[in-house]
């Protein structure tokens, strides 16, 4: 919050109750309490690109293409990273991980579907809270690149 307070971005906060991710992925359970678009809906995942922490931003509605992922930051291969390495280098728990204000400022891509909306969700920290904002804004407040990387 305090990165889009500086940067004076427009944003909108979406508190709901999170069900349990036993029954659904963090991501379904925001779109399912919310009554969102899940292409809309983007969900934070942490990768290790030829070794380096990655972050890829994706719609709730699809997976992650780890090749394309890989072959947008110029590297070879792609691997989900482990929790605890994505929790250590972010400084946010699994399901409230937000592209913004990481602990670690760690290569980014939002995927390029993103900016066919006019606004994004995206977790805005914890689990239990969406942020609404921009895509143009997300992009330039996390150095992102885009690129196709859902599927």
């Amino acid at each position: 919050m305090r990165v889009l307070e500086r940067a004076k971005v427009a944003h909108t906060l979406h508190p709901y109750d999170p069900e349990h991710p036993s029954d659904q992925g963090h991501g379904e359970a925001a779109v399912a309490a919310l009554g969102a678009d899940p292409r809309q809906v983007f969900k934070t995942l942490v990768a290790r690109v030829d070794g380096a922490l990655t972050v890829a931003v994706v719609p709730v509605s699809g997976t992650l293409d780890l090749k394309a992922l890989a072959a947008a930051v110029g590297g070879r291969k792609a691997v989900m990273a482990d929790p605890a390495d994505a929790e250590r280098a972010t400084g946010y728990v699994l399901g409230g991980i937000s592209p913004l204000g990481q602990k670690k400022a760690l290569p980014t891509v939002v995927d390029s579907s993103a900016l066919g909306f006019g606004t994004v969700m995206v977790s805005a920290g914890k689990r239990g809270l969406q942020l609404e904002l921009a895509p143009a804004d997300l992009v330039c407040l996390t150095r992102a690149r885009t690129a196709a990387i859902g599927r």
